[in-house]
C-alpha cells in the first residue's frame, strides 16, 4: 500500500476508516530495521510498527522510557529506505509530559512517520507483560492534554492511535472505553484498548461495546490464535502483530548458534545466500 510522501497520513488514515467499515483489518508487522522492513513488504503487510521493546531490547535497553526520540527517528529513517509503507511509531506514554509528546510529535513527523501511537501509562512505564513491576495508569486529563499538543504540532500529518492500558491494570471495560472516549474528544484518530488477556475475550467484548467514531486497532501479542479474518468480523480496523519478526530472528540466531556449537561449522545450514541479503536493498536505494 505505497503512498505518495505528502498524502501518506491522510490515505492512512482514511484506510483505517474504509477498514473499519467493511471488516477488512490492515495487518501492522512489527519492524526495528531495513531488512524486517522489507520483509514486510514482501509478505505483503499494509504497515510497519516500530515497537518501543523491539527497539529498546536491540540497543540493549529496558522497556521502560530509556528510548529518546533520536533512537525512534534513527529507526524511522532506516525503515524508509527499505519499505515504502506507512510508519507507526510506538511513543510510549510520550515521556509522561506534554513538553515531550509536543516534541516527540514534531521530530517523527519530521522523520516522515505516518502515525504515532500514544498510551496512558503512569511515567516510568513498564512493559504491559513486565513481572516485575506493574503497570500504572496515568491521569486521563494528562493524557488527553498530550494528545491535544500532538494534534496542535503535527495537525493531520500524523494518525494519532490512543492506547489505553485500562484492562492491564485490572480495570474493567467499561472504564476503558470511558478513557478512549475522552482521547478520541481529544483529538485522537483511532483507538487501541490493550490487553494481555490470553483467551482474547476482553478485546473481543471491547471491539462489542465500542460506538464512538474512530476505528478500533488491536495488539495481537496476547491471543495469535485468532485470525485477522476473526478480528475483522469482531470489529477492528487494524491487528499489529508487534514483536514477532524479532522473536522469530532471535529463534533463529539461538538455533544457528548452537549448531556452531555442536558441529564447529556453518556449512549444513539452509541460510540465505549473502547475494539475498545484499539484494534486500540494493545500492542505488541507500541514502
Amino acid at each position: 500500500m505505497p503512498y505518495p510522501r505528502g498524502s501518506e497520513a491522510e490515505q492512512f488514515r482514511q484506510a483505517l476508516i474504509a477498514a473499519s467499515s467493511k471488516g477488512q483489518p490492515l495487518a501492522a508487522i512489527g519492524a526495528n530495521n531495513a531488512i524486517a522492513a522489507r520483509v514486510g513488504v514482501d509478505a505483503g503487510f499494509d504497515a510497519l510498527w516500530v515497537s518501543s521493546l523491539e527497539v529498546s531490547a536491540a540497543l540493549g535497553l529496558p522497556d521502560e522510557n530509556v528510548l529518546a526520540s533520536q533512537d525512534l527517528q534513527c529507526v524511522v529513517q532506516a525503515l524508509r529506505r527499505g519499505a515504502d509503507l506507512p510508519i507507526i511509531v510506538d511513543v510510549d506514554n510520550g515521556g509522561g509530559a506534554v513538553a515531550f509528546s509536543r516534541r516527540i510529535a514534531f521530530e517523527l513527523a519530521s522523520a516522515c512517520a505516518a502515525g504515532l501511537c500514544l498510551e496512558d501509562s503512569a511515567y516510568p512505564k513498564v512493559n504491559s507483560f513486565a513481572t516485575h513491576r506493574a503497570q500504572r495508569l496515568a491521569e486521563p486529563t494528562l493524557t488527553g492534554a498530550q494528545i491535544r499538543a500532538i494534534r496542535n504540532i503535527a495537525g493531520p500529518e500524523l494518525v494519532l492511535i490512543a492506547r489505553t492500558e485500562t484492562l492491564v491494570c485490572g480495570g474493567t471495560s467499561a472504564e476503558a472505553l470511558a478513557r478512549a472516549e475522552h482521547y478520541v474528544a481529544a483529538g485522537a484518530d483511532a483507538i487501541l484498548v490493550h490487553s494481555t488477556d490470553p483467551s482474547g475475550r476482553q478485546s473481543l467484548d471491547v471491539a462489542a461495546h465500542w460506538s464512538g467514531s474512530a476505528p478500533l486497532v488491536v495488539i495481537t501479542t496476547a491471543f495469535p490464535h485468532l485470525s485477522l479474518y476473526e478480528l475483522g468480523a469482531a470489529g477492528f480496523a487494524m491487528a499489529i502483530y508487534a514483536n514477532q519478526l524479532s522473536r522469530a530472528a532471535l529463534a533463529a540466531m539461538r538455533d544457528v548458534a548452537r549448531i556452531f556449537t555442536d558441529t564447529g561449522r556453518f556449512a549444513d545450514l539452509q541460510l540465505p545466500t549473502i547475494r539475498e541479503l545484499i539484494e534486500l536493498i540494493p545500492p542505488e536505494t541507500a541514502a
